[in-house]
């Protein structure tokens, strides 16, 4: 299903389209900064083994899902520990926004810890996005094909898969969910750009998407 839609395919064109197809073969999503969001700049305990071990670090916010929800992240080793710290922290990213929506509150500490300027503006618009609609999720999101490149120490981009076919929107009042039908649009291929900051995190600085990229497709 669509349940990622409205966060990154209302801004990716032109360059971020072409940083997706030159990165990976496919093609693009992102919105505004708020300065006040918690932790902003700055780091849960996390459904995958990879987010929990990031948690573990001091300093970093909690994370916690309701029940019947998940993030599944494939891909968590590589072999290299920069690698793999990068794509714990990319989990935490996605896991924050998450979050967000699910405590209602676009200014929660983890989704200005893990995300900042592009990244987090988007973040702050698509998490509002359900909020508006009184929406939010349940079932289960699994992310693979995972990929590491660095740049340097302090630079790198993942690029991953998405597949939302398991996971539905739900109405927070009516409590009814919408069981759409696996398309081509249950997959979406995400190429993100993440920089090491001054405490050792690995924050989501930009991030754009193509959905039901082939490449992502069973």
């Amino acid at each position: 299903m669509n349940r990622r839609s409205r966060l990154l395919t209302t801004v990716a064109a032109g360059a971020s389209a072409a940083l997706l197809l030159t990165a990976c073969g496919g093609g693009g999503d992102k919105p505004k900064t708020n300065d006040k969001i918690a932790g902003a700049d700055t780091g849960s305990k996390s459904p995958s083994p990879s987010a929990t071990a990031s948690a573990a670090d001091s300093g970093r916010p909690d994370i916690t899902f309701p029940a019947g929800v998940k993030n599944v992240f494939e891909d968590e080793k590589t072999g290299d520990p920069t690698k793999d710290a990068v794509l714990a922290d990319s989990a935490l990213s996605v896991n924050s926004m998450d979050d967000a929506i699910f405590q209602g509150n676009v200014n929660t500490k983890a989704l200005g810890f893990y995300n900042s300027g592009k990244a987090l503006d988007s973040a702050i618009t698509y998490v509002q996005g359900y909020l508006d609609k009184g929406d939010t999720w349940v079932g289960t999101t699994r992310y693979f094909n995972r990929r590491v490149t660095l740049s340097g120490d302090t630079a790198a981009t993942v690029v991953y898969c998405s597949d939302e076919s398991k996971s539905f929107i739900k109405n927070r009042k009516t409590k009814k969910t919408q069981n759409t039908p696996t398309t081509a649009d249950s997959y979406v291929l995400y190429n993100a750009k993440l920089v090491k900051n001054g405490r050792g995190v690995w924050q989501t600085t930009d991030i754009i998407s193509d959905r039901g990229a082939k490449a992502c497709q069973p």
